[in-house]
């Protein structure tokens, strides 16, 4: 553990908005080597905030009024909706027997992305923060973000943190990339700074350093360095900019992706992961989109499904076509499901009871399904698939072992892979090809 007092002796280089944490405090997380069984050195997830309904996309059912179509993988089907989606079936994995907990938004949120129920006497790591911590940063690049950061308070972002894990895996949150001149400002200097004036800075700094060292000297100051250094390098280099700067892609590509917040999310993800992040959400569905207690159908046809079908596409092609796609996993998923049955406003209700989610990427098994729902998509019918089993599963193929717990603060071990009865999840073999 690092020395606080010695910490606040010393000056940080420059902040990134890491919620209050500066960029050399972000940086002195240190890097896990990652182990030679690892298929994926990335994730992203594509957020899709307030629940779809399965039976309306991924699951089709003859209680939706969607109909379902053939997919370019014999015997796979998908909802209408989806038509893009449908010709690129070999790219993915469906998991339609999804079962987990929480019945309102912030339990069901929380739940999906720490794998652990809301419970007052402590918060616990977003799967993000953990990915983060075991295999650290690359390239200087932060390793995990968030974007767009939510602009109706902290109550979800929170959900993504680290919490006892400490703020050096906390998730850099940045603006909204589809709006007009969006940047992010704290990547550059100022303008009234120069290169040379910030190492000269530098240089300043290390004479400052020098009596403070003579007088304590610890293998502290080593990493401080390093981390420092770190700090600099990310300010300075132009190539961690250019994989924040979506100017550097083609009109075309940004078309290709959508230009709206969810296209541009998606497509920014691509290009941070392309530089070396370890962990992107990508949220550009905001405000609950998909939670259609009303006019479901009129939702999902005209506002929720068409960009998921445009967005998700043009992300695995482009990932695909860049050599990213074998180890970049990808997870396109919400909260929950909705009911199967059609409430007075003509709307679906929150149902966490079954739900599916897709996976492409990252060495999983595509082109397939694991597991099935009834008749009507009420309730899982063969291979229940929990939290702590897709949280097992990430871990393996990303090289970090799954069975790991965290003591927390008040003295109780946290599993990492949480499963519904208190067990730690499995990998899903199905989705290993095992």
């Amino acid at each position: 553990m690092r020395h606080r007092a010695s910490r606040r002796d010393f000056v940080s280089a420059g902040s990134l908005g890491f919620l209050g944490l500066t960029l050399r405090e972000y940086l002195a997380a240190a890097p896990a080597r990652l182990p030679e069984t690892a298929r994926a050195n990335s994730v992203i997830l594509f957020w899709l905030e307030g629940g779809p309904s399965h039976i309306d996309t991924w699951d089709p059912k003859a209680n939706s009024n969607f109909k379902p179509i053939s997919t370019n993988v014999a015997g796979i089907q998908v909802s209408e909706l989806l038509p893009q989606i449908a010709k690129r079936m070999d790219k993915l994995a469906l998991v339609r027997s999804m079962h987990t907990r929480g019945t309102d938004h912030p339990q069901a949120t929380h739940y999906v992305i720490t794998g652990h129920e809301i419970n007052p006497a402590m918060q616990f790591p977003s799967v993000g923060s953990i990915i983060t911590k075991e295999m650290g940063p690359r390239n200087a690049v932060p390793p995990y973000v968030l974007v767009p950061k939510w602009d109706r308070g902290r109550q979800y972002e929170d959900y993504f943190r680290a919490s006892f894990l400490g703020g050096d895996y906390d998730p850099m949150c940045i603006p909204d990339p589809s709006r007009p001149n969006f940047e992010v400002t704290d990547l550059s200097l100022p303008k009234t700074v120069s290169q040379v004036a910030v190492e000269s800075r530098s240089e300043f700094l290390k004479v400052v350093d020098r009596r403070y060292r003579a007088l304590n000297e610890t293998a502290e100051h080593a990493d401080m360095d390093a981390f420092t250094a770190q700090a600099w390098k990310m300010l300075l280099t132009p190539a961690v900019r250019d994989a924040f700067d979506l100017g550097k892609e083609s009109q075309k590509t940004k078309e290709r992706y959508g230009l709206d917040s969810v296209g541009q999310s998606c497509l920014l993800a691509r290009r941070l992961v392309e530089a070396g992040s370890r962990f992107v959400t990508a949220a550009g569905y905001h405000g609950n989109s998909w939670d259609t207690h009303s006019d479901n159908d009129k939702g999902h046809r005209d506002r929720l499904a068409p960009p998921l079908d445009r967005t998700l596409s043009a992300l695995l092609d482009d990932l695909d076509e860049r050599g990213l796609l074998a180890t970049t996993l990808v997870i396109a998923m919400g909260e929950f499901g909705r009911t199967p049955m059609i409430n007075p406003n003509l709307g679906r209700d929150h149902w966490p009871n079954c739900w599916s989610l897709a996976l492409a990427g990252g060495g999983i098994k595509v082109g397939q399904v694991v597991g099935s729902s009834d008749e009507k998509g009420y309730n899982p019918a063969s291979r229940v698939v929990s939290m702590g089993e897709l949280y097992a599963t990430i871990y393996k193929v990303l090289g970090i072992d799954w069975r790991k717990e965290y003591m927390s603060p008040i003295g109780r071990p946290v599993k990492i892979a949480n499963s519904l009865d208190d067990r730690t999840g499995e990998p899903v073999g199905e989705l290993l090809g095992s």
